[in-house]
């Protein structure tokens, strides 16, 4: 039985250590995959890399990681509750000053040293449960967080892919809007040379393909605008500075262009096991029920295992030993005097006087072990742990209209991007069919309007048609592919390349 306070305490220091290199290992881990994260933007910027600079450099990623990470420290606390205690003491002191003589009932001056050293350790047996609810409770909370951690990563994503397919199809408007402009430039070099032969039968006709091609040149110099806007747009949400000079691949062809094949049902369905929000509000809702059973666990006993080694040491005059011949070691107070009974004659000190024990002696005859079990039983609090169970029950109960609220929003965003991608694919079909109509009208209004046939008014209207028409389908297709994406986000099918 001595010895059992002594295994407690090696096995608390043992189990300490363990736990503590497991922390810093993980610690190491994190560290090292983060490492080597795109940060800068070279002389093309691709999606994947828009993308990853984005969610490295992102203000509210990185503090969802940062929020994750201290819900992991919260997790890690929680194992760590169940962990024996451990704590050792001691002190030494200087000891000076007049104290009682007992022998004779006389004061006396008298210094000396002392000192005492312990170590002592506790293990909780049972405390309701409550140690193995926070365990679950911090699970989930940290569960929770990863999820929300991959929402804001998936915001992102989904932001840099926009803001991408922007610069993508403003690039594609500027080079549609030099090539319109190109077509009345060949227009008005041929008007201009008839007006200079004196051919040009009509003035009006040459001033109205100046305006026209004037127009042209505004609509270039927005269009270019717009394009350098966007890029702008995609480094502040990069977070790093602007390079006007990088070059952006373009791996969208007409061939993407297809029905979306599934059903706005099915894609919720799909939605609801994926879709980062939604386990993240389930899981909010297993953290509270594991916080109401854990607030509930306070009603129950604490048993608890202590144990504990202490000892003490002092040089003070009434410190005693033993010598070889077994006398003890003792102050006297006792004089022999002459027969007058006025002159003292010596003072006697028993065989020993200011020998005093070792240090190592004392540390070793003085130590006291003890090891023993405690139960605390909860009468009353101040009904602490009555109402902390109702705020927990309301808390839960809170999580609970957050988790059905989210699968409701969830179900009307998916439904009401469906809709948006059905209009997005309708409108794309018919700018083919508006683009393809005007085309053919401009093509036969040129042509009567370079014979002569008509007037410089029935071309510009015709050729206006066409290019909004062209403008319009240009447009199209990259609002139909980005609804698209929207849907696969829901499906767990966002790729970016």
């Amino acid at each position: 039985m001595r010895y059992s306070s002594f295994i407690l305490l090696f096995l608390s220091a043992a189990l300490c250590t363990t736990r503590l290199t497991a922390q810093n290992n993980a610690a190491a881990t994190a560290a090292q995959n983060t490492a080597g994260a795109p940060d800068a933007v070279g002389s093309t910027l691709t999606l994947p890399q828009a993308v990853a600079i984005a969610i490295k450099n992102n203000l509210l990623v990185n503090q969802a990681d940062l929020s994750s990470g201290g819900y992991k420290i919260g997790y890690d606390q929680s194992w760590e509750y169940m962990l024996p205690t451990l704590s050792a003491s001691g002190g030494q002191s200087e000891n000076f000053g007049r104290t009682l003589v007992t022998t004779n009932n006389s004061y006396a001056s008298t210094e000396f040293n002392s000192g005492s050293a312990g170590l002592s350790a506790g293990l909780t047996l049972f405390h309701g449960l409550v140690y193995q609810n926070n365990i679950r409770m911090q699970r989930y909370a940290w569960d929770a967080s990863k999820m929300d951690l991959q929402a804001q990563k998936d915001n992102i994503t989904l932001t840099v892919l926009l803001d991408y397919l922007s610069i993508l199809s403003n690039r594609d408007q500027v080079n549609l809007a030099y090539e319109q402009s190109k077509v009345d430039s060949v227009t008005l070099d041929r008007l201009t040379a008839q007006n200079k032969e004196g051919a040009l039968l009509v003035v009006s006709n040459l001033t109205d393909l100046q305006g026209q091609y004037a127009g042209d040149q505004i609509n270039i110099a927005t269009a270019i605008n717009t394009l350098e806007q966007s890029k702008v747009a995609l480094f502040a949400i990069l977070n790093v500075p602007y390079k006007a000079d990088v070059a952006y691949q373009n791996t969208i062809t007409a061939t993407d262009i297809s029905q979306y094949p599934a059903t706005s049902d099915t894609i919720f369905t799909h939605a609801m096991g994926i879709i980062p929000t939604i386990k993240s509000a389930q899981l909010k809702v297993y953290e509270y029920q594991k916080n109401l059973a854990l607030q509930r666990g306070y009603y129950y006993p604490t048993i608890s295992l202590n144990g504990s080694v202490s000892t003490n040491w002092t040089n003070a005059p009434a410190a005693t030993s033993f010598d070889s011949t077994g006398s003890q070691y003792v102050k006297s107070s006792s004089q022999f005097l002459d027969a007058a009974g006025t002159v003292p004659i010596y003072n006697q000190q028993i065989n020993g006087y200011n020998v005093y024990p070792k240090f190592s002696d004392q540390f070793k005859n003085d130590r006291g072990e003890s090891i023993g079990l405690t139960v605390s039983i909860p009468i009353l609090n101040g009904l602490q742990t009555r109402n902390n169970v109702r705020q927990a029950k309301l808390t839960l109960k809170n999580y609970q209209y957050q988790n059905a609220n989210a699968r409701y929003t969830l179900q009307q965003n998916v439904e009401s991007a469906f809709q948006n991608m059905i209009l997005a694919y309708k409108s794309y079909k018919f700018y083919i069919q508006q683009a393809a109509a005007f085309e053919e009208s401009f093509r036969v209004t040129n042509i009567r309007f370079t014979e002569g046939v008509i007037a410089s008014d029935a071309y510009i209207l015709a050729k206006g048609n066409s290019d909004r028409a062209e403008v319009n389908l240009a447009a199209a297709k990259y609002i139909y592919l980005f609804r698209t994406k929207v849907l696969d986000y829901y499906q767990g099918k966002l790729t970016i390349e």
